[in-house]
């Protein structure tokens, strides 16, 4: 019999300013390091009002990490030092690792008036910082979509529902990352590694993540589960629930962080900068 796992700590997303002036709500970051163990970030920037994105992210480096971009509406509009460009439309999924370095630009973009995602940045292992970058661009046709008896249906980006697995695959911090929809009073269960982390952060409607709780979460705000258990257990609202879960292995390493670069000491982080600085940043790929 499973043990549902209780929440540990409530957030609610803080308005932030990032890049070149862009408006946005991040639901965790620097500030609560390292309970969010392997993931470092989740920004929201769901906007009706296009002054509050356009600016977008121009040219900057990531070392260190991996960047999740998942768009629900609209599109980002991307370029980067190995050449890549394109976009990732709404439903899509860019899953990039940054690894020794890579520079690029972000720039968000509404489609029939409408713009909307999410990032979320994973940590890499030490002895994974300085790999090769590379991408996982995911269709939207691509994530699969699993309906749960009861009134439940989720996207599989990473990790698996029902025995569904979603398409981003060799990730180092074996994440977990679901899109979950539950119709009114509709119920869900899933299972957690022992030992991983696990969150959830609603983006629409309410519901219960803690049965010991009464109390409903809405939109905009973050869960951590504890340790104890082996299961999450939530419990839609009158009008049904959606929201991002995500679960990962810890990697319990030292976090030096400085912008968009995640290394595990000072040294190594002023080494960054210092390359950036100079030229020297980019990597040929081994």
């Amino acid at each position: 019999m499973s043990k549902p796992r209780e929440i540990a700590r409530i957030l609610k997303s803080r308005p932030t300013l990032e890049g070149a002036g862009v408006h946005l709500n991040r639901a965790f970051g620097y500030n609560e390091i390292p309970d969010f163990d392997p993931f470092l970030l989740l920004d929201d920037f769901r906007s009706d009002r296009p002054k509050d994105y356009l600016a977008g992210f121009p040219w900057h480096p990531h070392r260190g990490i991996e960047t999740v971009t998942y768009m629900l509406e609209g599109t980002v509009e991307h370029g980067d030092s190995m050449g890549h460009a394109g976009s990732v439309d709404a439903g899509c999924v860019q899953w990039m690792t940054a690894g020794s370095g890579i520079i690029h630009q972000e720039m968000p973009k509404p489609v029939k008036g409408r713009m909307g995602g999410f990032q979320l940045w994973v940590n890499l292992p030490r002895k994974y910082k300085m790999m090769d970058p590379r991408y996982q661009e995911i269709r939207a046709e691509e994530i699969p979509t699993v309906t749960v008896q009861g009134g439940v249906s989720a996207k599989v980006i990473c990790g698996t529902v029902a025995g569904v697995s979603g398409p981003v695959r060799d990730i180092m911090a074996e994440p977990e990352y679901l899109d979950v929809s539950l119709e009114p009073d509709a119920q869900f269960a899933h299972p957690v590694k022992p030992g991983y982390m696990a969150a959830v952060y609603v983006i629409g409607g309410s519901g219960r993540f803690d049965q010991r709780n009464n109390d409903d979460l809405m939109n905009r705000t973050m869960a951590l589960f504890g340790k104890e258990g082996d299961s999450v257990d939530i419990h839609a609202g009158k009008n049904g629930v959606r929201f991002l879960f995500f679960s990962g292995k810890p990697l319990r390493e030292p976090i030096a962080w400085g912008g968009p670069i995640v290394m595990n000491t000072q040294e190594e982080l002023q080494q960054a900068f210092d390359e950036y600085g100079n030229g020297t940043f980019i990597k040929k790929a081994s």
